[in-house]
């Protein structure tokens, strides 16, 4: 049996904001699996966010860069171990030069191994580990290219990028809205079609589980789980998702209100922890 400690019930707690309990008896069943015991807690009911993070939180600056015509862009997050650093002025003046140059590149990899001012990027980090006193790294490496990208950058902790089918007036305006969307919102896909089929997969089972446990007839929980499943999309997939500025509409439909031949054809989020 899988020593749980009261550091496990509580980082469980923290993820899925179940109670104490509730979470060390999913621990328990779990035998100490994290993924298993939070998908034990959603199959009995409790309301746990679908696209969670167990990491723990880190400090740096996230930002986004788009090109001189709007065609490509790319986030990236230079992390740091505390706020203070992450807030000096050398500091985000690094991670904007840094993701300057990374405008230039279309993997980490590559990225890592150009040149900053006479060495490679990966040893400016180095040095700059050995300069402050703290593990700095880029974390989250991001490119989209488009017809017309947009970004948004939230308190310098989220980079968005949202890339749409044609540069038409008022793309400007409704890219970066969008980026804006996918920063609050956090989806998983830009729609039904990027899900992965083992997360709709699990997500019927769930449902499953909980009509049974409502005392629903077996004969009904296929189609029953079927409407949970749309209800799931339009929560968790950008599109479907109602727009925050005006949740009448989804975010298709106001992307259509700016031209009716417009469409959102992708979008990159990176976020500090």
């Amino acid at each position: 049996m899988a020593n749980i400690t009261a550091a496990d019930v509580n980082k469980l707690r923290t993820i899925t904001g179940a109670g104490m309990m509730d979470c060390k008896k999913a621990l328990v069943e779990a035998e100490g699996d994290f993924d298993l015991a939070i998908e034990n807690l959603r199959k009995k009911g409790q309301k746990v966010a679908a696209n969670r993070s167990d990491r723990e939180s880190t400090e740096g600056a996230a930002v986004a860069v788009v090109n001189a015509d709007n065609t490509a862009a790319v986030a990236i997050t230079l992390n740091c171990e505390t706020d203070f650093v992450g807030k000096n002025e050398a500091f985000v003046k690094l991670a904007n030069d840094l993701a300057n140059l990374a405008l230039n590149f279309t993997n980490k990899e590559d990225f890592l191994a150009t040149d900053f001012n006479g060495i490679t990027v990966a040893d400016k980090l180095i040095e700059q580990t050995g300069v402050i006193g703290e593990k700095i790294e880029i974390a989250s490496f991001e490119r989209l290219e488009g017809a017309f990208v947009g970004s948004y950058i939230h308190a310098g902790k989220i980079a968005t990028l949202v890339s749409l089918s044609a540069n038409v007036e008022g793309a400007d305006e409704a890219a970066k809205n969008v980026a804006m969307q996918a920063a609050a919102m956090n989806p998983i896909a830009l729609n039904e079609a990027g899900v992965d089929a083992a997360i709709i997969e699990k997500e019927v089972e769930i449902a499953k589980e909980q009509l049974r446990a409502e005392g629903k007839p077996e004969a009904m929980l296929e189609n029953i789980a079927k409407g949970k499943i749309q209800r799931f999309y339009k929560d968790n997939t950008l599109v479907n998702q109602d727009y925050i500025k005006d949740n009448a509409m989804s975010v298709a439909a106001y992307i259509k209100s700016v031209n009716a031949d417009l469409t959102v054809t992708g979008f990159s989020r990176v976020s500090l922890g």
